[in-house]
């Protein structure tokens, strides 16, 4: 393979396998610039409230139907190197603020469509990613410049924006109250979106979904005598057995008479008993274990007149703990008083046909749990996806304390800015720039694809807004230009400044790439443009 091989005195010298496919310069370029764009076209005609959804089948025939841009991508399994790290960028966003994951990528890919014409134009790759560089800073800038500060007491403005993370999801039918329900979530939990759980169950509609003010676990009453309800309730949260420990493997008990088994067995029994009494001497009335319980001291218990449950995931354990200001123990028999959690309300309750038991009522819990309902499982999980993004927004919203309004006005704002920036450079970066701008206007120009409109003319009648006013935005419904903080459509700061960074920073480290050395051993290399040999 000629890339392969290197000339020395006319010896040539194997460099790379035979099995190994290399491309270089502006193939290089041109193949990973294809494989991201076809990454953001594939997610394009999600954005907005008028975004269609996709359905995505795996190879056991399990059905997923969203248009939430990092689910779409992590499902589709994609293969090709530079494809992933437009992948990458849905993951990065999600993880950090939860929503805008299809701008940020539609923005990356229509930044390497530009760079492309650029390229082609004979401007060294080096020239475009400063000129990126230069436009990412402004536009970051732009955008600090026309948010407006938000506070959490502001309920009106943060259900606005868990409506807006909502629109165009199948969620969309009930995100009056849904958007309601997560605003409280953030309100009661705060910013540590980990600390809201949420819960969902197919059955009933939408509108069921509910707040509960602690937790809600997934799991039973251990024994059939315990009481079904606890108000006031004292919670001792153990996350080590109440149970006899067994012996190590090599160890053994000789018995040789029945008198030595019945005085064991009773010995067993009274330390279970013991561990019970400990529990119960610290004033608890419920156990929460996240490990067994044995049947005997599940008798003890159920005695007592205490609920108990079993086997709880160790992550509710840590949330029931924040819930409910308890304190996870180790040691049963030094469990006190100080170390027990309080809810208003344990009870074990029916959802759906499944038990499940509620701990509510908790005073100023630091965790709380959703529970959503839905038809359909696949309604169910987009809701879920739905209310995530809500939440997440409402949290980002509240981290920075600034909004800036949506309908893609902050893109043509941008956009506008830095055409005049660009005006100050003589060089070829002047192109960058410039680039850059028409690259914010993708969303948009989607926006309105997406609804039908004419792009040319909503771009066009946007420009001409903004010379008046920089909140306007397009109203996808109505197709008119309004004021977009008026029309409550509104987005958190931090989504758009995490949107732009990572949309440029990967743009410009797919650009910076000009030599693919993809190593055999069975890898199914990238396609290649046709016409060209390697």
């Amino acid at each position: 393979m000629a890339n392969n091989i290197a000339q020395l005195g006319g010896q040539p010298i194997l460099i790379l396998s035979d099995d190994s496919v290399r491309s270089r310069g502006r193939d290089a370029q041109r193949n990973n610039i294809a494989a991201a764009k076809a990454v953001a076209d594939a997610v394009k005609s999600t954005l907005g409230p008028k975004g269609m959804d996709k359905m995505l089948v795996d190879s056991m025939g399990d059905i997923v139907i969203t248009n939430d841009g990092a689910t779409i991508l992590e499902e589709m399994q994609i293969e090709h190197p530079a494809a992933k790290m437009m992948a990458e960028i849905a993951k990065t966003q999600d993880k950090e603020v939860g929503d805008g994951t299809t701008s940020a990528v539609v923005l990356a890919g229509e930044l390497l469509n530009q760079a492309e014409i650029l390229l082609d134009q004979k401007v060294h790759p080096t020239v475009i990613t400063h000129g990126f560089q230069l436009a990412r800073e402004r536009v970051l800038e732009t955008l600090d410049k026309m948010s407006i500060p938000v506070k959490i007491s502001n309920e009106d403005i943060l259900e606005q924006i868990a409506k807006t993370a909502m629109t165009g999801k199948s969620a969309e039918r009930a995100s009056g109250e849904l958007a309601k329900i997560s605003v409280r979530a953030v309100k009661m939990a705060g910013t540590d979106t980990d600390s809201i759980k949420i819960e969902k169950k197919a059955s009933g509609s939408m509108n069921d979904s509910s707040l509960i003010e602690g937790m809600l676990l997934d799991k039973e009453v251990v024994h059939s005598g315990m009481p079904r309800k606890i108000e006031d309730a004292r919670i001792a949260l153990l996350d080590s057995a109440v149970e006899v420990k067994d012996l190590e493997s090599d160890a053994k008990i000789s018995i040789d008479s029945p008198e030595k088994m019945q005085a064991f067995l009773e010995r067993e029994e009274e330390a279970l008993k013991e561990m019970v009494e400990s529990i119960k001497s610290s004033g608890a009335n419920v156990v929460l274990c996240q490990k067994g319980i044995d049947d005997t001291a599940q008798h003890f218990l159920a005695k007592l007149g205490m609920l108990a449950a079993r086997r709880v995931k160790q992550s509710d354990m840590e949330l029931l703990a924040k819930a409910t200001g308890g304190k996870v123990v180790s040691n049963i028999n030094e469990i006190d008083k100080d170390d027990l959690g309080h809810a208003g309300l344990v009870e074990e309750r029916k959802v759906s046909g499944d038990e499940m038991i509620f701990v509510e009522k908790c005073k100023e819990p630091k965790a709380v749990t959703i529970l959503l309902r839905g038809g359909t499982e696949h309604v169910v999980d987009e809701a879920e996806r739905a209310v995530t993004d809500a939440v997440k927004g409402v949290a980002s919203a509240l981290e920075l304390g600034k909004i800036v309004s949506g309908g893609g006005a902050p893109e043509i704002e941008a956009a506008r800015e830095l055409r005049k920036y660009a005006e100050s450079f003589k060089g070829r970066e002047q192109l960058a720039i410039i680039g850059f701008a028409t690259a914010m206007e993708s969303v948009p120009r989607s926006l309105a694809e997406n609804a039908g409109l004419d792009q040319i003319d909503k771009l066009a009648g946007l420009r001409s807004s903004h010379e008046k006013s920089k909140n306007t935005g397009l109203d996808v419904f109505t197709g008119e230009f309004k004021d977009m903080i008026k029309a409550g459509v509104v987005e958190p700061l931090k989504i758009k400044l995490q949107a732009v960074k990572s949309a440029a920073e990967a743009a410009e480290m797919i650009l910076r790439i000009d030599d693919i050395i993809i190593s055999g051993g069975g890898r199914t290399p990238p396609p290649q443009p046709e016409g060209r040999e390697y």
